[in-house]
């Protein structure tokens, strides 16, 4: 399945290369065959004496070789000049020796290439990664206070380091810097005591506060390495970010001052929090840009740390790639994710998973670097203007293109090659331009320059140019008082003003001025976009007829002096137009967009109202139907205002009469009688013609029941008046009703006292006599 899959995409690919590699000549503004070979890589010139007609212009002398050669012109009369390179430094691919120290593992070392513009050339360029290529490996640590217990792992970690690089290569150093951040608000708290101990804990010894601080310089001692690294202390700022992108731009521009050699540079970047960038400046007020040069002081501190923004992730990437320095991002896991990110815009980067303490940073490093130098990324710098390089990689697993020159797990002593295609689009002065892998010192030089003048190495005889001028590339340079393709018009003989008269149509200017006048003929030019002038006077061009659809002359024919010449089949102005009309003619019908419009370009116009494409319906139209009536009345039914001239007065429709009509919505129309007619209505070709079918029995109204009506109206007043009288009785009955119920309620609130008549006598006295007592 595979290998189908493979030989398809094979095939695709073979034939749009065909496609692409179609010869086309533009032929912008061709005076001269230098003119020429600018004009495209497929433009050749023909030198052949007496190639052009009398009249030509010598821009007929500049097109594809192909059609050149159609046109008479030998081959060995063809100008074409080709690319061409010389390798300057070939230097075989070596290892370090006694005798040579320093490895060879580029070839070539410079070349140079002559192209013609648009006019691609390839070379191979090798690479094989040398034995025992020394390492220099700078550690550069984030020293803020969540980074203490890392710390004091590192202080022992330069006997484990050089162990680890030595057993890759004997040639190895380390080298050790650190970093916080910038020492102003926000990022930093600048009260003097907290930037003099920006730690929160008391106890532990705490550094000042400070932007990034080189503390040892490459070297293979590790002894010294111990010693500085344990000499160094924890710090502390504000914020969550660290300024790591300051200390990675400072590590990579000041080597001199970190001893970076001719080696492969590893630069490790341990922390556990996220980088400030670009832009974060202004929140401390710091306006002025990253200017990407090294500032380190006397004490070997970042002395732009407060004067200058943080770099961009675009700076950090080119500075580290113009200085061969890969860096391996060694990171805590809970930011990890944020440094892949940032790796896939640095190109020959590496993110690692610190453990807690860091006790794990050497396997890191190590396989680190294994994937980085296995890694072979050929790239280039600057190109000069107007030049494109592609590259195609031949590695172990097959070949691939791309922007960049790629090969995977390239082993030692593994020898690749790319195919890098360069190609100069315009006309260029020597320039040049450094390719080499990344991360590695070694850098191919590219010289490139262009071919952009002719040499014709015309033979000269006796009687060219009619013994009054001299030949070059093939045209005649007359000399003063002749004039003419070949010289041999006289100025003289018929008088400058003559000549140039003969030039001039009704005193209009020379030729359009689209030409030059040569003894009294106009020799047209070609124009800046290509155009083909002609005429006697320059007057005719190629493209300047009507346009249809973006095409000219619609596609469809071809313009000669301002006017569409059509093919066979083709009409109008911009040959827009198919003479035939079956368009314009539904199914088996004969006649043209229904009889209700106009075939225009084998397109039916359509009258107001009728719809494309063959005017069949008029959705806005009012129905036929009622306009019908009185001929439907007059031919189905004999009766109506129409009946004593019925045939003159509706010639357009055609009737048959059946028993049932059985269509979906029919006419229904009223005639003379307040009958209903029934009948339907079909719309021929041409306005207002009809087929109609009509219902031989029209529908008619019976006639009104008086009694029933008198009855019913009787019956009606008679219920109102019963509804009436049952309302009322409602009414008073739920009136009383209220009233009892108050009532009712009334008596039940009453309060009744027992007291005696005030009238009533009892019948028996009682007196007490006063003297009488029971005591």
């Amino acid at each position: 399945m595979h290998l189908y899959l493979s030989f398809f995409v094979q095939v695709l690919l073979w034939m749009g290369r065909d496609v692409l590699s179609v010869e086309e000549c533009p032929k912008m503004v061709i005076n001269s065959c230098d003119d020429c070979i600018k004009s495209g890589p497929f433009c050749v010139w023909c030198k052949q004496q007496n190639f052009t007609k009398e009249g030509e212009s010598d821009a007929v002398r500049c097109d594809t070789r192909e059609t050149l050669q159609k046109g008479g012109c030998k081959e060995a009369n063809i100008i074409s000049p080709k690319n061409s390179q010389t390798l300057v430094q070939d230097v075989p691919l070596s290892h370090a020796t006694a005798a040579n120290k320093e490895p060879v593992q580029l070839k070539p070392q410079e070349i140079k290439l002559v192209l013609r513009p648009g006019l691609s050339e390839t070379f191979k360029l090798k690479f094989k990664r040398a034995e025992d290529y020394p390492v220099d490996l700078y550690y550069l640590m984030d020293l803020s206070y969540s980074m203490k217990d890392d710390l004091e792992r590192v202080k022992n970690l330069g006997k484990d380091l050089l162990k680890t690089l030595r057993s890759i290569t004997s040639r190895a150093r380390i080298g050790f810097g650190s970093f916080v951040d910038k020492t102003s608000l926000p990022f930093t708290n600048t009260n003097p005591e907290k930037l003099k101990k920006p730690c929160p804990d008391e106890e532990n010894r705490c550094q000042a506060a400070f932007g990034y601080k080189h503390v040892l310089s490459l070297t293979d001692n590790q002894n010294e390495f111990n010693k500085r690294v344990s000499a160094q202390y924890i710090s502390g700022n504000l914020d969550t970010p660290e300024g790591g992108m300051d200390a990675i731009m400072q590590a990579a521009v000041c080597g001199n001052k970190i001893g970076w050699g001719n080696s492969t540079r590893l630069l490790v970047f341990a922390t556990d929090a996220g980088f400030h960038m670009a832009g974060d400046g202004k929140l401390a007020a710091i306006l002025e840009p990253n200017d990407g040069k090294c500032h380190l002081d006397a004490g070997l501190t970042y002395s732009k740390s407060n004067e200058m923004d943080y770099p961009s992730v675009g700076q950090v990437a080119d500075t580290l790639s113009e200085n061969n320095i890969q860096p391996i991002f060694a990171v805590t896991r809970n930011i990890a994710d944020v440094y892949k990110k940032l790796k896939e815009l640095i190109p020959k980067s590496e993110v690692g998973v610190l453990s807690g303490d860091s006790s794990n940073v050497v396997s890191l490093i190590e396989n680190a670097y294994t994937t980085l130098s296995s890694n072979v990324i050929v790239s280039h710098g600057d190109l000069p203007d107007h030049v494109t390089v592609t590259y195609a990689s031949n590695c172990e697993g097959g070949q691939r293109s791309d922007t960049t020159g790629t090969c995977d797990n390239v082993g030692i002593s593994k020898e690749v090659t790319f195919d890098v295609t360069v190609r100069a689009d315009k006309c260029i002065g020597e320039n040049s331009f450094l390719i080499g892998p990344l991360g590695f010192s070694e850098k191919m030089k590219v010289v490139v320059t262009t071919h952009c003048q002719c040499d014709c190495k015309d033979v000269v005889g006796a009687n060219d140019c009619s013994g009054k001028g001299q030949v070059t590339c093939g045209i005649c340079s007359c000399f003063q008082g002749s004039v003419g393709q070949n010289c041999e018009c006289q100025v003289e003989d018929k008088g400058e003003d003559r000549l140039k008269a003969q030039c001039q149509p009704d005193n209009m200017t020379v030729c359009s001025n689209l030409g030059d006048c040569i003894c009294g003929v106009c020799n047209c030019h070609t124009s800046e976009d290509g155009r083909a002038i002609y005429g006697t006077h320059c007057e005719c061009d190629d493209r300047s007829c009507d346009v249809h659809q973006n095409k000219l002359c619609g596609g469809n024919g071809k313009c000669d002096c301002g006017k569409c010449v059509c093919n066979l089949d083709y009409d109008g102005n911009a040959c827009e137009c198919k003479k035939s009309k079956d368009a314009c003619k539904k199914g088996n019908s004969q006649t043209l967009c229904s009889g209700r419009g106009t075939c225009v370009c084998n397109v039916c116009k359509c009258k107001d109202g009728y719809t494309f494409p063959f005017c069949e319906d008029c959705p806005g139209c009012a129905s036929p139907c009622s306009e019908a009536a009185n001929c439907i009345e007059c031919l189905g039914f004999q009766t109506g205002p129409f009946s004593k001239n019925c045939s003159g007065l509706c010639p357009k429709i055609q009737y048959t009469i059946v028993e049932k009509l059985s269509v979906k919505k029919p006419c229904k129309e009223k005639d003379s009688e307040n009958c209903f007619m029934i009948f339907s209505m079909e719309e021929l070709d041409g306005v207002g013609y009809y087929n109609v079918v009509i219902q031989e029995k029209k529908v008619c109204p019976e006639p009104p029941n008086l009694l029933a009506i008198a009855g019913g109206t009787v019956g009606g007043v008679a219920l109102i008046g019963f509804l009436l009288l049952l309302l009322v009785k409602a009414l008073l009955y739920v009136k009383d009703l209220k009233e009892f119920q108050r009532f009712e309620k009334e008596r039940r609130m009453a309060l009744w006292n027992k007291a005696e008549n005030p009238l009533f006598k009892t019948a028996t006295t009682t007196v007490q006599n006063p003297n009488f007592s029971e005591d």
